[in-house]
């Protein structure tokens, strides 16, 4: 695995503006790798945002040198853990539960059986935008029309098409990334942009900011449907104004996010990243606003895929409760 038996890396760092992290004994370093990389997804997305500041920080406090990679998203990102080529990925429970159980798209058979869960990022909401002029709101009027649905392999391009048959709406679909989506969505080449990531989504904020767009969610006919035939989803609502000029709350669905890590990571090193990220929550919101919910209170989120036995140690620590079954 690339990230096992590397030489002894530094003390870790006190960083401006964050608590002191309490640096690992030497002898417990000595395993840990001289560079890890973090499976993110598409650029313009939550994601891509989310995975290279906690690639920074972690390269600051620890000592390691962390990059973000940009992946077509959590279904790519369960198989790269898996095989060894990422030390972390980020990835939506729905998919991360297919992979574990040897339904994955992206490598079917082949059940993710190495994923240890780190610690819950947040819920990521399926929102729609469209140009105002094309008299699109609502999901069911995408019918007929030409819609990208995110990165193939990502949470949105793998749970958009479902949703959409489930609904019975027939689209034209496309594949792309949140940037490549948007800019395509402005200058015409398509009808509706689909997506899913922490709110607020950049691509759509920057679509917000440059041209006339509406966005939405599910009607209440709509959320009833998806949530009776997707029980891997939640009712959500993105509040009025988390972008401005929008200031109707969107009834939707999310689905919880979480930091994902291969069962060899060394036990000190997913430790003290786990601590790193839960004792550290400002500087983590300042990477972005999503990250309000990386919290404790959340760690009961992920109701099966086992905890690494790093963040198993640091969650006890703090007095939580882990189920036996979610032991690594």
């Amino acid at each position: 695995m690339r990230f096992t038996g590397f030489a002894a890396m530094a003390a870790a760092a006190l960083i401006a503006g964050t608590a002191l992290v309490a640096p690992a004994a030497a002898e417990d370093r000595k395993d840990w790798p001289s560079e890890i990389t973090i499976g993110t997804a598409s650029q313009g997305g939550t994601y891509f945002v989310y995975g290279n500041g906690l690639a920074a920080f972690i390269g600051e406090a620890l000592k390691v040198n962390a990059s973000g990679e940009v992946t077509g998203g959590p279904v790519q990102n369960a198989t790269l853990v898996q095989t060894g080529e990422h030390a972390i990925g980020l990835m939506t429970m729905g998919p991360a539960r297919e992979a574990w159980t040897g339904k994955s798209e992206l490598a079917p058979g082949l059940e993710h059986s190495d994923l240890r869960a780190l610690f819950p990022m947040y819920m990521t909401p399926f929102q729609g935008i469209a140009m105002t002029g094309s008299g699109i709101g609502s999901v069911t009027e995408l019918g007929g029309k030409r819609v990208a649905v995110g990165p193939a392999g990502g949470t949105p391009g793998t749970y958009w098409p479902r949703f959409l048959e489930t609904l019975g709406v027939k689209a034209d679909l496309s594949y792309a990334g949140a940037s490549d989506a948007a800019g395509q969505l402005k200058d015409g080449l398509i009808d509706g942009f689909v997506f899913a990531a922490g709110v607020p989504i950049s691509a759509f904020s920057q679509l917000a900011a440059e041209a006339d767009v509406k966005m939405f969610g599910f009607t209440d006919a709509e959320l009833a449907r998806i949530l009776e035939a997707h029980p891997e989803v939640s009712a959500l609502t993105i509040p009025a104004g988390t972008y401005p000029g929008h200031d109707d709350p969107q009834n939707t669905v999310a689905m919880w996010n979480f930091a994902v890590a291969h069962a060899d990571m060394p036990d000190s090193l997913a430790y003290e990243i786990v601590k790193l990220v839960m004792e550290n929550n400002d500087r983590m919101r300042q990477i972005h606003a999503s990250a309000a919910d990386t919290v404790l209170e959340n760690v009961d989120k992920n109701g099966f895929l086992p905890f690494h036995p790093g963040a198993v140690r640091y969650y006890e620590e703090k007095g939580l409760v882990i189920r036996d079954e979610l032991k690594g």
